[in-house]
């Protein structure tokens, strides 16, 4: 009886906490952060597939993501300067977040005219300014989240934000590709454009984090010294801090690592449902919709994990799962445009990465000093996006050079190093818990 208590009381705390209004606004926000990634990536490969771009350029076009990877060189911009005016009156991160997202509306807009087979470079232009704005927007929702919540409250921050996140996913991937049957691609990208008030309305109504509004009332000294005081608080700082941590170098390398597999596959799943034989519509609704919904449930599940085993196991358990889901894509490569197949792929292989993203975010998030949350996570997360921007640049010449089975086979194996990392790097505590 006394452990059915305890698990009864665990429950309800995990409960409690999702019901917290902040939870609300982390998942809001978590959307519109979500929404410009597929814009930039799987949407856009869609787009580009259709127009008959080779598959080499569509991979090297991954590229347009880097900012994602880089994120970290201007995140202390973020968290040393305060917009005059607006920072009085909103705070400094909500000053930040909605200037950013009415800068991102007008890139999308701006992406969704051009024409790809005119003019791919002024495309890969206006997609690198798009994954800019939209990589400064995660910097700003990211800190954020973790400057608002406790810390038992990040592994459901973590989940509602990823809720969010692949709510944005699902209306920039099916939504878009659904509606590209109908529409132009330039009101597409429009009314995808307009989904970003969702987040405006979010950081209109959030409440901001007080370290925030500390820091900014301590910034009011115009001096000389008071600068340099705040530039070593806000850019050396966080950087030396984390760096200086026994153990970090092979944390680094495995966060790049942990989703690789799933990165290289991704950045070609749109261009293989299409050469496969499958139809906007099948793909649209079987790996979009029920693709979606099987992450949703994933990062439930991965909730949960984190809450009642830790955060270490759920990583195991998930990075097991997502390299093991990548063998079933090179069991429909040989088995044929088999819609029922697809289903099966698809949401074991989103249902894994939901998990295995839920545990990865709460398990950065424990590693930021809260002093320095705004440019640790950028940078933590920076190394999380190389493996799907610039690492995964090759991923098409790879397609295209070997065929999709031994691709998949590929994406499965490159998912063991992370793995093999994550057992290596438990040896070194080096959690926020400790660093207060």
């Amino acid at each position: 009886m006394l452990g059915s208590d305890r698990s009864s009381s665990s429950r309800e705390a995990f409960i409690s906490v999702f019901a917290d209004r902040r939870q609300l606004v982390i998942l809001l926000m978590g959307f519109s952060s979500g929404l410009p990634l597929l814009l930039g990536f799987s949407t856009l490969s869609y787009w580009l597939a259709g127009e008959g771009i080779t598959l080499g350029a569509i991979g090297a076009l991954v590229a347009v993501s880097a900012p994602y990877s880089l994120k970290f060189l201007w995140a202390p911009v973020f968290d040393l300067v305060s917009l005059p005016i607006f920072a009085k009156r909103l705070g400094r991160r909500r000053s930040w977040l909605l200037l950013i997202q009415l800068l991102l509306i007008l890139s999308i807009i701006t992406l969704g005219s051009c024409h790809p087979r005119e003019n791919l470079a002024l495309l890969a232009a206006a997609a690198l300014i798009m994954a800019f704005l939209s990589a400064s927007q995660d910097i700003i929702i990211d800190a954020y989240r973790i400057e608002i919540l406790e810390e038992r409250e990040q592994g459901a921050g973590a989940a509602s934000t990823q809720i969010g996140y692949r709510a944005g996913l699902l209306a920039s991937g099916a939504g878009a590709i659904a509606l590209s049957a109908v529409l132009s691609w330039f009101w597409v990208y429009t009314i995808m454009a307009a989904l970003v008030a969702i987040g405006v309305v979010a950081a209109t109504i959030a409440p901001e984090p007080k370290s925030s509004m500390i820091a900014h009332s301590g910034s009011s000294q115009k001096n000389g010294a008071d600068f340099l005081k705040r530039f070593k608080d806000n850019v050396f700082l966080p950087f030396s801090e984390l760096l200086s941590r026994p153990g970090i170098i092979f944390v680094l390398v495995f966060i790049i690592f942990y989703k690789y597999g799933d990165a290289i596959a991704g950045a070609m799943a749109n261009p293989f449902y299409n050469q496969l034989g499958f139809t906007p519509l099948e793909i649209a609704s079987v790996t979009k919709v029920f693709g979606v919904a099987a992450t949703l449930v994933g990062i439930a599940v991965g909730g949960l994990l984190v809450t009642w085993l830790n955060v270490w196991p759920a990583l195991l358990i998930g990075g097991i799962c997502q390299a093991a889901t990548n063998v079933l894509f090179a069991l429909l490569a040989k088995a044929g445009p088999d819609v029922y197949l697809l289903g099966v792929a698809v949401g074991l292989d989103n249902f894994a990465g939901g998990l295995a993203s839920t545990a990865l975010v709460a398990y950065l998030s424990g590693l930021c000093h809260k002093s320095y949350t705004g440019t640790q996570f950028a940078l933590l997360t920076s190394f999380m996006a190389l493996g799907r921007t610039i690492l995964a640049v090759p991923s098409g010449a790879i397609a295209g050079e070997f065929g999709w089975v031994l691709f998949f086979l590929l994406t499965t194996a490159l998912a063991v190093p992370g793995i093999i990392l994550l057992i290596w790097i438990r040896r070194y505590p080096i959690g926020s818990s400790t660093r207060k």
